[in-house]
């Protein structure tokens, strides 16, 4: 009878202490078993935001993918796929990714050129107003002379832009191909940009280029006794341009 008085005693100071800690807490809600889990709405700006950074990095990841796989194509040896896509393939790549092993094999210009440009404008009563030569590479050579960190603009952009067109034309000055329409168009809108960032508000609508050619001379030579070394004087045709200036 002890041991039974001392179990339920001990049950009622169990039963009071639960009944001390839930009124002290306040009452638990208790969930119905027959009721549904409602799910937590978010904001419509917080899924909006997501699903369009999940686009975004899928649209990254995608294209560079392509790039690679593009790029990797221009680079390896002739195939059937290269050939079969060789246009998409060269309209990608040049001119802004244009590969090549210079830089384990560089091959240094030999030459001295002149890049000269001049641009002309038709007046409203037909009469043409050209103006002078302006000297494109002379502006480089300055930004890059006793320049201890020159930038890639000013060494290389104007001087790639002409050698990939002389290689994309020879010696003629019309394009046979689609590179080679892209690479006027390209080696005209430099020129273009260079003249209108060097004019004083003058207005133009033409642009033409004449490049002179010297070669080096080999080292060690007395400046008396070198031969008179070729020069070329190559005068290119005018090309109509986007209005600059005003």
């Amino acid at each position: 009878m002890r041991k039974t008085g001392w179990a339920v005693s001990s049950g009622i100071e169990s039963a009071g202490v639960k009944e001390l800690h839930q009124s002290d807490s306040g009452p638990v809600p208790q969930q119905r078993h027959d009721e549904p889990v409602r799910p937590v709405n978010r904001p419509m700006g917080v899924r909006a935001l997501k699903a369009g950074l999940h686009t975004a990095v899928a649209l990254c990841l995608v294209t560079t993918l392509a790039h690679v796989v593009i790029v990797f194509l221009h680079v390896a040896p002739s195939n059937p796929v290269s050939k079969r896509y060789s246009s998409q393939v060269n309209g990608w790549v040049y001119p802004l990714f244009e590969q090549n092993w210079r830089l384990f094999a560089p091959d240094p210009d030999s030459f001295n050129r002149k890049i000269l440009a001049r641009t002309a404008h038709t007046g409203s009563n037909g009469s043409m107003r050209v103006s002078p030569w302006f000297d494109l590479a002379a502006v480089d050579f300055s930004a890059v002379e006793h320049n201890a960190f020159p930038s890639h603009t000013s060494q290389n952009l104007l001087r790639r832009a002409w050698t990939s067109y002389v290689e994309a034309h020879g010696g003629s000055d019309t394009a046979r191909s689609e590179r080679a329409v892209m690479l006027q168009k390209y080696l005209r809108n430099i020129a273009a940009d260079r003249v209108a960032a060097h004019n004083d508000g003058g207005t133009f609508d033409f642009v033409q280029l004449r490049v002179v050619t010297l070669p080096v001379a080999a080292p060690g030579t007395a400046a008396g006794n070198r031969p008179p070394a070729p020069t070329e004087d190559r005068l290119l045709p005018w090309w109509k341009v986007t209005p600059h200036g005003k």
